[in-house]
């Protein structure tokens, strides 16, 4: 098994995302130094140490979380999973006074029910403590100590520890929301397929919540999305290292001013006021200016120079509209009026919708969105017709896009059980299982000290986010002929603001310091 005290040791981990964007996640993780990165389906292995695996949920924008695996084995049916899980080495990890949970994803014909997997791998742990001390250690659905992910593939058993806790879209920078918000993580993958990194205009003439205006902005100031999080399962590890965490969480000197203007729109008031609140708690008012305005009734573009838009209009299925198709019309109308020279990028359903559109679109990249199959699709928009557009040297098809590989090959059995052999250890070498009839006898190996009663830590989860220094001032866009004028600002934060705590988190910690202003709130 591999120990929980690694060090500087090199272990695997795995990255899930959703389908069509492990070759974004592929990206972020070779930028940030990951080894023997490969993709999968909708999952990206890699290897790297402990600092890499604090990285990873910090940095990747893309990621949904991040698994540490600790044990493979075949198993032929839920019982056989059960026996397997009872005669696992379980003190490596935990003692019988620590909570955990488990989630499951199974695909296989010999495990029909996912929820009763879960059932088998709990009854497993609980049992194997009971064996052995006489105790069971307790589920806790919210804040486990322990987070476990179980994937189940035909007979092929991988159980890892989740080191992300909740899933790494709730970024935490999220007050508010409107009806069918987009997923974080979604918004900065389809932004990033785009292969847009803050160098023109950014544009969602239907921002909703500000999803898309939030992620661009975060990408264009490189700022790591994972610092507005309460907290990560892997605090609660006995090998954290709150130094070294600290060090990375606090680093802002990879962070830029964003050169050109982050703009958004929508009819609605009320999702203005939404995605307002959502750009002040994440501190990104400087960098995004958003307005209550019908994207019919722009006569001009926002801005003078050519950008990109990325939006993701209602299509009547959780968000209703009168007629989804007229919408896209106007929505196509405005494109070749207005934004000729710019590229944007359209999120939608339904065929018939997009064909209200009136272009040819570049790319068609299907995308699921909350369970609904979607299309991402760009339109390059150009003056004119398109016969003098081609004569002149343009182009509407887009080469570099990078659509969804072929899925890796499934491994082979022999190299499933190298890999088994490398997690997991040979299991030949554990030491024989007591008789489970023994349960309370107390001269077992669970009288050695666990590696999580290491409870004479000083600095035990004593981790504080707050910055020792100021970040460095934005400067913000100034282009000639923009009417974007923003404040010369950044989301500086004083000494003299006081910190707080941020109200649903999985535990309470501090995350962010207070404005002035939001302390004459709390009156």
């Amino acid at each position: 098994m591999i120990p929980m005290e690694s060090d500087n040791k090199i272990f695997p981990m795995l990255a899930k995302t959703f389908a069509g964007l492990e070759d974004v996640l592929r990206d972020e993780l070779i930028t940030l130094g990951a080894q023997n990165v490969e993709t999968g389906n909708r999952v990206v292995s890699f290897e790297g140490d402990l600092e890499m695996l604090y990285k990873a949920n910090l940095c990747c924008r893309t990621a949904l979380k991040i698994l540490r695996p600790i044990e493979m084995f075949t198993a032929t049916d839920p019982d056989d999973l059960y026996d397997k899980v009872r005669d696992l080495d379980w003190e490596e990890y935990m003692t019988a006074d620590t909570t955990f949970s488990i989630s499951a994803t199974v695909n296989s014909a010999d495990f029909p029910h996912s929820k009763f997997a879960v059932y088998r791998v709990k009854d497993g742990i609980v049992d194997h403590f009971y064996d052995h001390q006489g105790r069971r250690p307790s589920i806790r659905l919210q804040g486990a100590d322990l987070q476990l992910d179980v994937h189940i593939s035909d007979q092929r058993v991988t159980i890892s520890l989740n080191s992300s806790g909740e899933p790494l879209s709730k970024r935490g920078y999220r007050v508010e929301a409107t009806e069918a918000p987009l997923n974080e993580v979604l918004a900065a993958g389809i932004i990033m397929k785009t292969g847009w990194r803050g160098d023109c205009p950014f544009f969602d003439p239907m921002c909703g919540s500000g999803t898309f205006l939030i992620e661009a902005a975060l990408i264009a100031a490189n700022i790591n999305p994972g610092v507005f999080r309460p907290g990560y399962a892997f605090e609660k590890w006995p090998d954290f290292d709150s130094e070294t965490f600290e060090r990375l969480y606090n680093d802002d000197s990879e962070e830029r001013s964003p050169a050109f203007p982050i703009i958004g729109a929508d009819i609605d008031p009320q999702a203005v006021l939404t995605a307002r609140k959502n750009i002040r708690s994440a501190r990104l008012e400087d960098m995004i200016k958003v307005e209550c305005k019908d994207f019919a009734a722009w006569q001009d573009a926002p801005v003078a120079d050519p950008g990109i838009i990325v939006t993701n209009p209602p299509y009547s299925e959780r968000l209703k509209v009168d007629d989804p198709q007229v919408l896209f019309h106007n929505v196509g109308s405005q494109l070749k009026r207005l934004f000729g020279g710019w590229h944007a990028w359209i999120l939608g359903y339904r065929d018939e919708d997009f064909a209200s559109i009136g272009l040819k679109p570049s790319v068609k990249f299907p995308i699921n969105n909350g369970g609904l199959e979607c299309t991402l699709r760009e339109y390059v928009l150009f003056d004119g017709n398109y016969a003098d557009f081609k004569t002149d040297g343009g182009s509407v098809h887009n080469d570099t896009f990078v659509r969804r590989q072929k899925p890796a090959r499934r491994e082979s059995d022999e190299e499933w059980e190298s890999n088994a052999r490398r997690i997991s250890g040979s299991k030949r070498d554990r030491k024989p299982e007591k008789p489970r009839g023994d349960r309370f006898d107390k001269k077992s190996r669970f009288g050695k000290k666990s590696r999580f009663e290491g409870d004479d830590r000083d600095d035990k989860r004593g981790f504080s986010r707050d910055r020792n220094r100021d970040r460095k001032p934005f400067k913000p866009y100034q282009g000639s002929n923009s009417r974007y004028k923003p404040s010369d600002r950044g989301p500086r934060i004083d000494a003299s603001h006081t910190a707080f705590t941020s109200p649903g988190s999985m535990r309470s910690r501090k995350v962010w310091k207070k404005r002035p202003d939001e302390e004459n709130n709390d009156d």
